[in-house]
């Protein structure tokens, strides 16, 4: 199978690219990956994409991107790419690890997930008070008590943003000091919202008696064993995010966090190759920002390929 363009991911950034592509007539193939939507479709309610006052769902929201894309001609594939080869053109993608697919250039929105605790009860809560994103989900705790985890710049800025709605917020640490910049640090602790659990890790989330958000946290002292239950209303975790790059390690450049670096606007170390989304984004990881950047990266792969007289 040949194609003029591969889009890799399927979240915002990848079917923003998507719609572009298709409506310029490039006939997009789009793998959409074991988890079509991407982070979105964990997202209960969305508030701050613009065009929906009165909000949108997660899933809704991608289904209508979707929907978009394939109405002006991209295919929309349940596919995961499991290797890709960059060495030459035309480039090499692998498909569940059996077909290949040929492209003449190559869209990457493969995005970044965030790092959870793995407790059970951490993902059976997860979009109903348990959050990785302020930003995302900090207005729905107005006047609560939140706990943010962690204890590096991430943490501390979830937590700085956090102020402004929530009641109080509990910044729970597993070390006696925090790992965050100086300015940072000298910031929050300059903040009579912001409270510190120190020496703690999180055992479980506790929900409420319909086991439908969540109640509290049941914290552990790393030094004494000892166990204590924090009331709060809500979790965000502040422990990072991992790049879904593992299958470009060696085919493009990444930096020390192993997101994409970009050369120029949106493209890669590899002419023909464009990154957009969260997998190049370390900073912002909204999904208007990915949005954008697909679109970005539509508009450059197709003006790349028009330089190259296809």
């Amino acid at each position: 199978m040949q194609r003029k363009v591969v889009i890799i991911g399927s979240g915002p950034a990848g079917l923003t690219a998507a719609i572009y592509a298709s409506r310029a007539g490039l006939s997009p193939l789009v793998l959409e990956g074991p988890a079509p939507g991407g982070q979105l479709l964990t997202t209960t309610e969305v508030e701050n994409f613009p065009g929906f006052e009165n909000g949108v769902s997660g899933p809704e929201l991608m289904d209508a991107m979707r929907r978009q894309a394939t109405r002006f001609g991209a295919e929309c594939r349940f596919s995961s790419a499991t290797a890709v080869d960059f060495a030459s053109r035309p480039f090499m993608v692998e498909l569940d690890g059996s077909e290949t697919v040929q492209a003449d250039s190559v869209i990457i929105a493969t995005g970044a997930t965030a790092r959870y605790l793995g407790l059970p009860s951490e993902t059976a809560l997860r979009g109903h008070g348990v959050s990785a994103c302020a930003v995302c989900d900090g207005f729905f705790f107005r006047g609560k008590d939140v706990a943010v985890i962690g204890g590096g710049d991430t943490a501390l800025e979830e937590a700085c943003y956090l102020t402004r709605f929530a009641n109080r917020v509990f910044l729970v640490h597993r070390r006696d000091q925090l790992r965050a910049s100086k300015a940072m640090q000298q910031r929050i602790m300059a903040n009579p919202k912001v409270s510190f659990v120190w020496n703690s890790v999180v055992d479980e989330v506790i929900s409420d008696d319909e086991g439908k958000s969540v109640a509290g946290l049941l914290l552990r002292d790393v030094k004494s064993g000892s166990s204590s239950v924090l009331a709060v209303q809500g979790m965000f975790l502040g422990i990072g995010h991992a790049p879904a790059t593992e299958i470009f390690k060696g085919q493009i450049d990444l930096d020390e966090q192993g997101y994409i670096r970009l050369s120029h606007h949106t493209s890669t170390s590899i002419e023909g190759v464009f990154a957009c989304g969260d997998v190049a984004d370390s900073r912002y990881r909204q999904a208007t920002t990915a949005a954008g950047s697909g679109a970005a990266a539509a508009i450059d792969c197709e003006r790349w390929l028009a330089d190259q007289g296809e």
